[in-house]
């Protein structure tokens, strides 16, 4: 079954350019596409969409706002967002929102594909590691949060799983953590999904902003001192 793809961009050239790439694909069809936030979601109101391509700066509706009203929808399509600048604010507040990653507009073709790929898999595109410069960079900039790190969410948690969940906001791999915890992968794996259920997470993205929202983790890479 092919993956159903929507770009969402103001530059009809760089669509143009993105649809010719994944058409030559066996797997992937683009079915959808938008000049801004506002006509994308009227269009995904009357299509079936697997990933959406969405750009950030656009008129009308940029593509923060319009992925929080996607990610807020039931059973939503996953959003890769397509930034020009590493380390770009605009990312940094669509992660927050419920992207499932983003890339820049100048990635090479195979790694468009690769994304959009492990995106429609369920996986993270942006390592935990990446997500975690973002919010070293733009946490100190936002307003403080009152949530303290015993609330009810990760109180939910096991003394394990919260335990791999420090490791991964502190963007370790599954076979790093494992390393550090003396685990196997799999029994890693095993931690993190039920990480991301208990939470109602979508990926490891959202599992690294939780926990610097709820101050497991400070900007820098610290932990709180106990």
């Amino acid at each position: 079954m092919s993956i159903r793809v929507m770009l969402v961009d103001d530059q009809v050239l760089l669509r143009t350019g993105f649809r010719m790439v994944l058409a030559a694909q066996p797997d992937m069809e683009v079915v959808a596409e938008a000049g801004d936030g506002a006509e994308a979601l009227e269009v995904l109101a009357g299509t079936e969409v697997d990933v959406v391509l969405m750009d950030v700066r656009m008129p009308r509706l940029d593509g923060v706002e319009a992925t929080r009203r996607i990610c807020a929808q039931q059973d939503p399509p996953k959003v890769l967002i397509l930034t020009t600048f590493d380390l770009d604010e605009y990312a940094f507040s669509a992660l927050k929102v419920g992207a499932s990653g983003f890339m820049l507009k100048d990635v090479p073709p195979a790694e468009l594909l690769g994304a959009i790929r492990a995106v429609h898999s369920g996986d993270a595109v942006v390592a935990p590691s990446t997500t975690r410069r973002l919010l070293d960079r733009f946490t100190p900039m936002l307003p403080s949060t009152t949530k303290e790190p015993a609330g009810t969410e990760l109180g939910r948690l096991t003394e394990r799983e919260r335990e791999v969940m420090l490791l991964v906001a502190q963007g370790l791999s599954n076979g790093e953590i494992a390393a550090r915890l003396v685990l196997s992968e799999a029994t890693v794996k095993t931690h993190v999904g039920r990480i991301l259920t208990k939470l109602g997470l979508r990926d490891r993205v959202q599992v690294v902003v939780l926990a610097y929202e709820s101050g497991l983790v400070r900007a820098g890479g610290g932990t709180p001192q106990k």
